[in-house]
């Protein structure tokens, strides 16, 4: 049998190719057969992550820069802005673009969804941006070869504006709620296994939910806030938790936001604990209780995205006011002495400044 490195114990070798960085993983993939079996193989990012060498970055559905818009194409297309997909890496401050999604000439459906499963980020609906008709489309990228594949449709209603959130545990991707094309707040939710290529219907919320958050807390997928159809953008306090291991929602939780707001900045960091930026501060729920963890920075106060990049680490990219420059801030919490620290990582470079859609973490 050939060695992956000649010369080199295998397992020397795979110290070595570990430690390849995340956005070299096609070129490394290409070399030979052996290097393309190790890089695709689930051990070999068991062995990344528990070496502590995979690394958050956010992945964004972000517009793009007006220059990049302008020409030919530009007068062809409805729509006045279209998006794309950037990369942010918080430890280095470094920005990348992600390939175009093949067959999309436009743009990024407007509105999509973001969730992460593994090494692999998945696009989920959105509306069409010349049409504006609500997607059924799937989009999975894979981060170890490069490419974009179509993942099936999501069945039932076309929604829009619905909770989505992924579990690595069970590599799939929840979404739940939102509203249908005749505006009809939903309570259906659906769950997509990445790897089968298969979506499985979940039992129904007890309530309607448009415009919810999702996410993962503590292994369980969680709808945060939301309204119903007779209540038109007056959203809630209460949250749904649905267990996958006994295929069930349990009773809704009354009062869960602090508030009755929009929920588009709850994150819930890698310690478990959900934080929300709201009115010019971060607070974090510690069970039924709010806390104020820090006042946000004045640069930053007018949040546009939020991600959440490990335990107590939260990332805002944010203005001082509408329409101001964005900037990027990083803020981590001690969870022991509660300390808080902000690191800013200075403004956001001109060409990936545009407005910001849909945001989700991705460890690589």
């Amino acid at each position: 049998m050939a060695d992956l490195i000649p010369g080199l114990p295998d397992e020397v070798a795979r110290e070595c190719l570990i430690r390849v960085p995340y956005d070299q993983f096609p070129s490394v993939r290409s070399v030979c057969r052996l290097w393309m079996q190790e890089v695709e193989s689930s051990s070999y990012h068991r062995l990344r992550k528990s070496s502590g060498l995979t690394r958050p970055v956010i992945a964004l559905a972000q517009a793009e820069p007006a220059l990049a818009q302008a020409g030919p194409a530009k007068k062809y297309s409805s729509s006045t802005t279209s998006y794309r997909l950037t990369l942010f890496d918080p430890a280095t401050g470094t920005w990348d673009v992600l390939p175009a999604i093949p067959g999309l000439p436009h743009g990024l459906p407007l509105f999509c969804q973001l969730a992460a499963v593994g090494r692999e980020l998945v696009v989920v609906g959105g509306w069409d941006p010349e049409t504006w008709t609500a997607s059924d489309r799937v989009y999975v990228y894979d981060f170890v070869s490069g490419a974009w594949r179509r993942g099936s449709p999501m069945p039932g209603p076309r929604r829009s504006f619905f909770a989505c959130a992924a579990s690595d545990a069970d590599r799939a991707v929840y979404v739940a709620g939102g509203h249908d094309e005749d505006k009809n707040a939903l309570r259906s939710a659906l769950a997509y296994n990445v790897v089968v290529d298969r979506w499985f219907p979940l039992p129904d919320m007890a309530m309607e939910r448009d415009e919810p958050r999702g996410a993962f807390l503590g292994g369980r997928f969680h709808v945060i806030g939301g309204y119903a159809t007779d209540a038109q953008g007056q959203f809630g306090r209460s949250a749904e938790v649905f267990d996958a291991s006994a295929w069930r929602w349990g009773p809704v939780e009354e009062g869960r936001l602090e508030e009755a707001t929009c929920p588009r900045t709850c994150v819930v960091a890698g310690d478990g604990r959900m934080y929300v930026c709201r009115a010019g501060h971060v607070t974090v729920s510690e069970g039924a209780a709010w806390r104020v963890v820090a006042e946000m920075p004045e640069e930053a106060r007018v949040a546009s995205a939020v991600a959440a990049v490990g335990e107590g680490k939260v990332v805002v990219m944010g203005s001082g006011c509408d329409g101001g420059t964005h900037v990027v801030c990083v803020l981590e919490e001690n969870k022991m002495n509660k300390e808080v620290t902000w690191t800013k990582k200075g403004a956001m470079p001109e060409e990936f400044s545009g407005h910001i859609q849909a945001a989700c973490c991705v460890e690589i």
